[in-house]
């Protein structure tokens, strides 16, 4: 950060406590808890938005990421019951889906010859599927589709998988790995606070449990996502204290590619009289995320939930990822309300919103290899 941007700063008023932590993040050091939460709660979007660009122009230039990708969800049925949801439904109710493996091969199949390189695979806890299920998933997808890659299955997926055939985490996940599984996505963490996450999302795995089958993962090569619901119930110290955890957790492992910000959208759950959080907050939260973590080397902004007009914007409080392309193969978070109901770019599209904030857009794969760079 230039000398000049310091004395701008300095004439707009802002504090000496918040020219410290410009100073600090200039030079490249740490901020603590204590500056994070400062940050949320007295820095303006404009100072914040410095202070990410920085951050991100340190790690990633003027690159910014998109793939072309797809999702499956295998089912909605699941055994959880997360207050938040919108997207869970019971075995036999109406709107509940269970594919089978040659459905979802199928469904595959269909978007081989789109340029996909990624397969992203999520969806409910199903009662009735097991690990070897889900193995067996992997290899017949990878039967068909051999060169794409397959990032699937939150840490909740796997912990439930794993317990349902008798298996330890690490055993699962080395047959996932066999399968042909290179990466875990970073749902299913919400927020790590423990007295929040008993009311709205009692019986998921706990805190302590998604950070270790992180954490086994990355100790097996198997490089992770990140995610924090925010807008629910938790304040900024609960954003500071989950952004700590997995800073801490990458401190050990180094094995997080990327952080997504999830927004908690209302629609069609017991949350529904909990207003959703305005941009101001969404921007805020994604330089904040960019500014504290560190060490985490990608910032995702994930559009179908945020829109794209705000994904774009975003690309200036430190995002340097859009995700992908989708081909509207998601349903988790229109069923909720979000800004895109049928969710689905293609390449040109994500490339003018890249180029059109002034970054340069790089096609990427699952594990931030470069295909091209335009």
């Amino acid at each position: 950060m230039t000398s000049s941007l310091f004395a701008l700063f300095e004439q707009s008023g802002v504090s000496a406590e918040l020219m410290k932590i410009a100073g600090k993040v200039s030079a490249g050091e740490r901020i603590t808890t204590m500056e994070g939460e400062l940050l949320f709660r007295d820095a303006s979007l404009p100072f914040l938005a410095v202070l990410a660009d920085h951050v991100r122009h340190r790690i990633n230039g003027k690159q910014v990421f998109y793939n072309r990708n797809i999702h499956l969800e295998p089912t909605n049925i699941c055994v959880n019951h997360c207050a938040f949801c919108s997207y869970r439904r019971k075995k036999g109710e109406e709107g509940c889906w269970e594919f089978g493996i040659d459905e979802l091969v199928k469904m595959a199949e269909s978007h081989a010859l789109s340029g996909i390189t990624e397969i992203h695979i999520v969806g409910g806890v199903h009662p009735d599927r097991d690990v070897y299920f889900y193995a067996d998933l992997i290899r017949e997808i990878k039967k068909i589709v051999p060169t794409v890659q397959i990032k699937a299955f939150t840490a909740v997926e796997i912990d439930a998988m794993c317990r349902f055939a008798s298996l330890g985490i690490r055993e699962g996940l080395i047959l996932l790995q066999e399968a042909g599984l290179v990466s875990l996505p970073g749902g299913g963490a919400e927020i790590f606070d423990e007295t929040l996450r008993a009311k709205i999302c009692p019986d998921k795995t706990d805190s302590e449990g998604w950070l270790n089958i992180h954490r086994t993962a990355h100790k097996l090569g198997i490089p992770t996502n990140s995610t924090m619901l925010y807008g629910l119930l938790e304040g900024y110290s609960h954003r500071i204290d989950h952004l700590n955890r997995l800073r801490t957790l990458q401190d050990e492992t180094g094995g997080f590619n990327a952080f997504i910000p999830l927004k908690f959208r209302h629609y069609n759950n017991r949350f529904s009289y909990v207003a959703e959080q305005t941009t101001v907050e969404d921007l805020k939260n994604y330089a904040v995320s960019r500014i504290f973590l560190d060490n985490i080397p990608h910032l995702k902004a994930y559009w179908p939930m945020i829109g794209k007009q705000v994904a774009q914007l975003s690309l200036a409080f430190g995002v340097d990822d859009l995700d992908g392309t989708i081909d509207d193969t998601t349903k988790i978070y229109s069923m909720a309300g979000s800004e895109e109901q049928s969710p689905a770019a293609t390449t040109g599209q994500l490339v003018d919103m890249i180029r059109g904030a002034g970054f340069v857009p790089v096609e990427r794969d699952t594990l931030y290899n470069v295909i091209r760079s335009t």
